[in-house]
């Protein structure tokens, strides 16, 4: 298991899961694409096609805050990091449930953890991941919307290179394709999140 670094490590104690995630090379199409997918705007407010998907966002919202509050007991920040991993996990087409486990594994919801491996944020995305779709600041993946963002992307393109195999998508993502431990850890962690 990777070790957080400097002041993380000292304030949060518990190390981040971050593994031996590869550089891999990628063809230009699909760095366009993932580019295109990291550069818009922040996301909007949430509109909904009809008011019981509203409601059923809202009861959502309510049940994950819930559930967070001992990870972050600030009401505000709770629901901003929330509204935004909903928007980013529906928009890379990926459920939140899945995106809230997978952030439980990789960084136990430690905004600033940072893994042996130089992974960084909630969803320890990679510093080459920005080097090659943004403006090469690593210290950018340390914001909340640029992280879930770039993690969302990048575990859909994961997704999509593994044919939608969840189980292959997800070692890929951590480093680990084809061991059981981390796909295992995420899967066990979503029924957690389920609504």
């Amino acid at each position: 298991m990777a070790l957080l670094s400097g002041l993380g490590l000292l304030a949060l104690g518990r190390p981040a899961w971050a593994g031996a995630q590869t550089e891999e090379p990628l063809a230009d199409s699909v760095r366009t694409v993932l580019s295109a997918a990291v550069a818009d705007d922040v996301p909007p407010l949430p509109d909904f096609a009809s008011s019981d998907a509203r409601i059923d966002y809202l009861r959502w919202l309510t049940k994950m805050s819930a559930r967070l509050r001992r990870k972050e007991p600030a009401l505000a920040v709770r629901t901003e990091f929330l509204q935004t991993l909903w928007y980013e996990s529906t928009r890379a087409g990926l459920e939140p449930a899945l995106v809230l486990a997978l952030i439980q594994v990789e960084s136990n919801f430690r905004k600033f953890a940072v893994s042996s491996a130089g992974a960084r944020g909630y969803m320890q995305v990679m510093p080459f991941w920005i080097r090659w779709l943004s403006d090469g600041d690593s210290q950018r993946l340390f914001g909340m919307q640029t992280n879930l963002r770039f993690g969302c992307v990048i575990l859909r393109h994961y997704l999509d290179r593994e044919g939608g195999d969840l189980f292959m998508a997800l070692g890929r993502y951590n480093g680990s394709r084809g061991q059981a431990a981390y796909p295992a850890a995420v899967l066990g962690a979503k029924t957690g999140w389920l609504p």
